[in-house]
């Protein structure tokens, strides 16, 4: 059997359309038939008997009562008689009714669906994290990166991950050791220790790859300062390629590798 649907605490009250429908009762038969309405909600929009409208509006005497026949009469549908008692329903609030029930039953089975598919996720049908490969032990690296790596002026980063950066590369980009050694160096060169890239970093984004054009152009980062600080430029730090500078108030950066020295503002 199926569960019976929970009730929805909230009746949602189209002002316009009572307005218009309601507009030739008294207040006390407003008064009625709003209890009606909310006492047919509360029973999920099922039918009910005479006798439950008249508790439902406290009735002691005849008088009510007919008030009461009368709301019922004008805005609820008959729905069957048995004896003396007649059922109601009211057509509107079961078909708003209905049209929750639907509503929420989708949401819900979209829910169970969700769950379902999170929890044989945090099963063995999801593919587990990968635990961080422990670096082994002992001299596991080439001869070709040992000499680089004891070549390089500024070492940054986790040698052992340059090295599986530098495997994928080695042999393949048409440049000697010595090449790479160079290049490096010569990039780093007055450059801050904490805005050194790391060198495996360095290798997988190809950093080598700078036209030699404009390393033929870098200039010693001191003498660049020094020029700077004489037109009023105060020097911050540097970064990679580029020297920052501030002047008043606004942040600027050069390209040491760039031979005009364009002075660039930072945003």
């Amino acid at each position: 059997m199926e569960k019976e649907t929970n009730k929805f605490h909230a009746l949602q009250l189209f002002t316009d359309t009572f307005a218009a429908e309601t507009v030739h009762l008294t207040n006390e038969q407003i008064g009625i038939y709003i209890r009606l309405l909310c006492f047919a909600w509360t029973k999920n929009a099922k039918m009910f008997t005479n006798d439950s409208a008249y508790r439902i509006c406290q009735c002691i005497d005849d008088k009510c009562k007919r008030k009461v026949d009368e709301v019922l009469i004008e805005f609820f549908k008959k729905n069957g008689i048995s004896g003396n008692t007649t059922y109601w329903l009211h057509k509107r609030l079961t078909a708003e009714h209905e049209y929750l029930t639907a509503k929420y039953k989708k949401r819900s089975e979209a829910g169970k669906k969700g769950a379902s598919i999170r929890h044989y996720a945090n099963g063995k049908t999801l593919t587990p994290i990968p635990s961080p490969s422990p670096i082994p032990k002992g001299n596991i690296y080439s001869l070709s990166f040992a000499k680089l790596w004891d070549s390089l002026n500024i070492k940054r980063g986790s040698k052992f991950r340059a090295f599986k950066e530098f495997n994928k590369i080695d042999g393949s980009i048409g440049l000697s050791i010595e090449d790479l050694i160079k290049i490096y160096n010569k990039q780093q060169s007055g450059v801050e220790d904490k805005f050194v890239p790391h060198f495996s970093t360095w290798l997988s984004q190809r950093r080598w790859e700078i036209e030699e054009k404009d390393q033929k152009h870098s200039e010693s980062p001191a003498t660049l300062r020094t020029k700077m600080e004489k037109i009023g430029y105060a020097f911050r730090h540097s970064e990679d390629r580029f020297d920052f500078f501030k002047k008043d108030g606004q942040e600027y950066k050069i390209d040491r590798y760039d031979k005009d020295h364009i002075i660039h503002k930072v945003e």
